[in-house]
């Protein structure tokens, strides 16, 4: 087996193009159980996820997991399927179509692709697709605002392991994280003014992230403090008192102890109290998924009701907001700092290959690339 793919067929003279790969965690194919199993298997087989040692690890995912887990998944994931498919996949489409159209309108022209950690589209395949197309500088940006080593970290080794393998690695930059972006927090809070406009203002705002186990805290991750940051300044922004909003962790699995407080306790001892409408928002997700529109919108929601809540209101994630858009591609543009965007010379592109041409090269396209490449 070779030890690096094929470089693609590439024409002297073609343009050097700027891209942006968008990452987000990812979704089964279908709603179906071995669709699930597949997702399952890739997503907990990933030791970011799972710092298990693997002789511990591998009979319980393998030998119970996998066999138990799939179908009643499925059967989630099938309540929120919608028929253009898995609304992760969906949205997080949506966002790159938009952003390449936010880019475009300030006369960036930039490659906007969408990638999943696990599961289809894969990083590596959208890579590829990027070098195909003339991508020489790739922007990785994940869609998720805090740093987590199971999220962020994971898509990194995704890409790190692409470049081992590939002969002519792009230029690449990482985007570690924009917890605290002021276009972020804007639009989050656009997003729970919108909300309030239109349904009215809960007694309480519950911002549920998504949780982690609580030893990665103290080995040094920094989710933890980057979600209660993001809280602290959406509340100022909206003007919150303490009182007026709680912070919670949701998606626990396993026996370890996560971050506290968990989100479906919390709500239910809410209801419990006498609290008798909740405000319920998600802001380390950008885009309704599993994790919110089952969980909280179906399951949270009916713990809350069934303790004693009288009114449960979920605030849809930023998904395809325009303020979001606009946070992303403020995001964007400043770690596109210093790289070429503009439309191509035609002028200059001819002039490369004429001499490219003159010194030899072939007529039509050639495998890999040559260095007349590096005209933008």
């Amino acid at each position: 087996m070779a030890r690096f793919q094929p470089e693609p067929a590439y024409t002297h003279g073609q343009a050097a193009r700027t891209a942006i790969l968008l990452c987000n965690l990812g979704t089964p194919d279908a709603p179906t159980a071995p669709a699930v199993r597949r997702y399952l298997a890739q997503f907990l087989s990933d030791p970011r996820v799972v710092e298990i040692p693997r002789w511990v690890w591998w009979p319980i995912l393998h030998g119970i997991i996998l066999r138990t887990r799939p179908a009643k998944s499925a059967a989630k994931y099938a309540s929120i399927w919608t028929p253009e498919g898995s609304p992760l996949r969906v949205w997080s489409e949506k966002q790159a179509t938009l952003l390449r159209g936010w880019l475009g309108e300030r006369g960036r022209q930039v490659l906007v692709r969408t990638a999943m950690r696990y599961g289809n589209p894969a990083i590596a395949s959208q890579l590829d697709a990027l070098k195909a197309e003339g991508a020489t500088r790739i922007l990785i940006l994940p869609l998720y605002p805090q740093y987590a080593g199971s999220t962020t970290a994971s898509v990194f080794d995704a890409v790190h392991a692409w470049a081992a393998r590939t002969r002519w690695v792009p230029e690449l930059r990482l985007v570690q994280h924009y917890h605290d972006h002021p276009a972020y927090i804007e639009a989050l809070a656009r997003q729970v003014e919108a909300h309030w406009k239109s349904q009215g203002r809960g007694e309480k705002l519950v911002l549920s992230f998504h949780g982690v186990p609580e030893r990665t805290l103290h080995l040094g991750d920094p989710y933890h403090c980057e979600a209660r940051k993001t809280a602290r300044l959406l509340a100022e922004r909206l003007a919150l008192r303490a009182e007026q909003y709680q912070v919670t962790f949701q998606s626990r699995f396993g026996r370890a102890r996560w971050l506290e407080p968990a989100t479906e306790p919390t709500l239910i001892a809410l209801a419990q109290g006498g609290l008798r409408r909740v405000d319920v928002l998600c802001p380390g997700f950008t885009s309704d998924c599993l994790e919110t529109l089952e969980e909280i919108n179906q399951e949270a929601r009916a713990a809350f009701l069934q303790a004693g809540g009288q009114e449960f209101h979920y605030i849809p994630c930023l998904n395809d907001s325009p303020p979001w858009i606009a946070a992303l591609g403020q995001i964007a543009e400043q770690h596109l700092s210093g790289w070429p965007t503009q439309a191509p010379n035609a002028e200059q592109q001819a002039q490369a290959r004429a001499h490219a041409l003159a010194g030899g090269a072939p007529e039509g396209p050639c495998a890999g690339r040559g260095a007349e490449q590096k005209i933008a």
